[in-house]
This record gives C-alpha cells, sequence and structure tokens, in this order.
C-alpha cells in the first residue's frame, strides 16, 4: 500500500471548479432523528446532541460537494440536519429501514430518480436489512449526464473469499457483487457514464476477487486504489478503505489529476469523533467537459 501522502489527502476541502463536480461518499453512521429507545434502533444507540449535528453540518459545509452518496441515513429529516436543505435536495430508497443508502446533491443540478436496485437488499424482512441501492442520474448544465448508485453493502467480509465464501456473510456480499455486475453491464450497454458510491464493507486491495469479479461487467476505475485511509486511524499508522469510488465508462477519463480527498475530523477527544461517525467523507472531482 502507498504511504499516504498528506499532501493529497488533505483536511482541508477544495471547492469544484466551474464545469468539474465534486462527487463524495459519507457514511454518517446511524443518522437519525429518532429519539433513543425507539424499536428501530440499537439499544445501545446514543443519540446525537445538538452540538453533534453542528459538528456534522460544519464538516458537510467543508466538504461543499456538488452530490454525496450517504449511508445509515434515516431519510429526508435527517439528512437536512447535517445538510443545508435551502442548497441540497434528497433521495432515498422507498423503504423503511433506519440505515438507507441515498443521495444529497446541489440544488441546481438537473436529478433524475431512477427505480431502486432492490435486489441488493437480500433481506428485505429482516429488522436490520440489507440495504436497496439508491439510483439518480445527474447532469449539470449541458454537459453530459452520469449515472449514480449508492451502495451500503453487508458487512462481515472485509477481505475473505466470495467465489467459494467461507460465511454466509462472504456469500451474501458476493451475491450482492453480482447484482451489482448486471448494474454494470446495463450502464455499459446504455453508454453512459457511471460510478458506484458508498460503504462496501470490502478493503478491495490487490487481487481483490469482489472488485474481479465487477470488472468482469466493464473496466473500472477505484479512486482509492494505492492509498490508506487516515480516518480514525492511531498515531502514525492508517487502515484500508471500506469506503470506496467506483468510476466507470467515460467517468474514467473525467478524473481531475490530484483531486482525490479524504475530509478527517479534526476533534481530538475520541468520544467526540465516534458520535460524528467511524467514516469520513471520501470525494473526487471529475470534469465531463
Amino acid at each position: 500500500m502507498r504511504p499516504l501522502l498528506i499532501a493529497l489527502l488533505t483536511l482541508l476541502a477544495i471547492p469544484a471548479m466551474a464545469n468539474e463536480l465534486k462527487l463524495a461518499t459519507w457514511n454518517i453512521a446511524w443518522l437519525t432523528t429518532k429519539p433513543a429507545g425507539h424499536p428501530d434502533l440499537p439499544r445501545n444507540l446514543r443519540p446525537r446532541s445538538n452540538d453533534d449535528f453542528t459538528r456534522l453540518r460544519a464538516y458537510a459545509d467543508r466538504l461543499a460537494a456538488d452530490v454525496v452518496a450517504v449511508q445509515e441515513v434515516d431519510g429526508p429529516l435527517a439528512a437536512a440536519r447535517v445538510f443545508d436543505a435551502t442548497r441540497y435536495d434528497f433521495h432515498f430508497p422507498a423503504e423503511s429501514d433506519t440505515q438507507r443508502a441515498g443521495f444529497a446533491w446541489r440544488r441546481g443540478l438537473t436529478v433524475t430518480r431512477n427505480l431502486d436496485l432492490m435486489a441488493l437488499d437480500l433481506a428485505p424482512t429482516a429488522r436490520f436489512s440489507l440495504r436497496r441501492g439508491a439510483d439518480i442520474t445527474v447532469r449539470d448544465g449541458d454537459m453530459p449526464p452520469i449515472r449514480l448508485l449508492s451502495v451500503h453493502l453487508d458487512g462481515g467480509c472485509a477481505w475473505d473469499p466470495i467465489r467459494q465464501p467461507n460465511s454466509r456473510d462472504c456469500q451474501n456480499i458476493g451475491r450482492q457483487a453480482a447484482i451489482l455486475q448486471d448494474w454494470i453491464a446495463a450502464r455499459r450497454a446504455e453508454g453512459i457514464a457511471f460510478a458506484i458510491l458508498g460503504d462496501f464493507n470490502r478493503r478491495m486491495e490487490r487481487n481483490d476477487e469482489f472488485i474481479a469479479l465487477l470488472g468482469e461487467a466493464a473496466p473500472l476505475t477505484r479512486v482509492t486504489q494505492g492509498f490508506a485511509n487516515p480516518c480514525q486511524a492511531r498515531e502514525g499508522g492508517a487502515r484500508p478503505f471500506i469506503d470506496h469510488i467506483l468510476l466507470g465508462g467515460p467517468a474514467r477519463d473525467w478524473v481531475v489529476r490530484d483531486s482525490f480527498r479524504v475530509l478527517v475530523y479534526n476533534e481530538r477527544d475520541a468520544a467526540v469523533r465516534e458520535r460524528l461517525s467511524d467514516h469520513c467523507p471520501v470525494s473526487i472531482r471529475i470534469d465531463p467537459r
């Protein structure tokens, strides 16, 4: 793994230039307006305070992304606690899960809400399901469109085999890989630029079976490739990414050089950082001209 490049993974968000789009993914860890003790929440989940929401809003402002794929958010009301609803609009799948994958985007973009990728939820009747994919098409003015999919895949199989799975979680993520293959193949046939963004719960390091399976449907660019994740890293270290942005079709040629960023939380108190999220926003800028 390439050493962490501090100059690249800067803590400061850099606004996108004209004609560029800044795409991000951010798992905000049980972002909900439901009160403590609600039956849809884990019993030990501590609700966020107003100060916590204020900190999250400040980070969303610093991120300043045009489109953010979000995970573990229970809908537009919760999202609006973090993203200013006068500047952002939202889309979430038509399901009742608290931990939904969805989108927040800058108002002014032309956005089409596509059908949910329902098949990704392998356990739709479970108390904590495996979550649908949120699917939108985004166009900025007369720029070419890009189709985006926000996902939050099954956990518990970060690196183990999925072709010959040794656990139910690995079997599940293998099934989800096949579903994503089909979605990618459809975008390739459509000839449209596309990206899959989210919490894959998968490291996707060299020779990983999961990314190899997806790549059988179409060539992909993983923007996290070769970098270590500084989010919540211990002193002097970093860890592999499980939050990724995969670009396909024409979008692979739209990446703005040296635009990959991880927005790391400044708070030194570990308890405060945990109330924000155990994931940091990951972003890339693209130029669809």
